[in-house]
């Protein structure tokens, strides 16, 4: 892929007092898109607090792009109901590709993201070395909707030779 920066994986961890959109709850999923890019996480019945630890993974071009998220309720005879959006920023992740890490320990904070009216973030976030690679752990405040945050767990992938 021409103008491959690095692949984004990103764990849907969990939803928390999503809306409701049916008498007995909603049936929440996930959407990412980035570009023409679309991912999905699978639906889960009957639940305003679904737990999904699903990885979905995006290739970023353009950094500084935000991802953007929707989470709906599925419905099996209508078209599916919107139950709040995000965007999610790439470019804090981006910002130390060039670093030496050979000598990083690990649980290293990198950096600290807090909640503004520019971002969607619910509390503050940590980009940190773990592992061998670039992670930053997310609580998302959904939009355009009543109630309800998304977890995620965002985790940069290097492609080798680029930089």
């Amino acid at each position: 892929m021409d103008g491959l920066v690095g692949i984004l994986k990103v764990r849907v961890v969990r939803g928390i007092n999503l809306a409701y959109r049916d008498a007995r709850g909603s049936d929440p999923y996930v959407v990412l898109r980035l570009g023409k890019q679309k991912v999905k996480t699978s639906v889960k019945k009957r639940s305003v607090n679904p737990i999904w630890h699903e990885e979905l993974s995006l290739s970023i071009t353009n950094p500084n792009a935000p991802i953007k998220l929707a989470v709906f309720d599925k419905d099996t005879f209508s078209k599916d109901d919107p139950m709040g959006d995000a965007e999610i920023e790439v470019e804090p992740l981006v910002e130390f590709l060039h670093m030496a890490t050979e000598d990083m320990r690990n649980g290293t904070v990198m950096r600290s993201i807090r909640p503004s009216s520019r971002n969607c973030l619910a509390e503050e976030s940590k980009v940190c070395w773990k592992n061998g690679r670039f992670v930053q752990d997310v609580i998302l405040r959904l939009k355009n909707v009543e109630s309800g945050e998304i977890q995620l767990q965002l985790q940069w992938v290097s492609m080798p030779g680029r930089k």
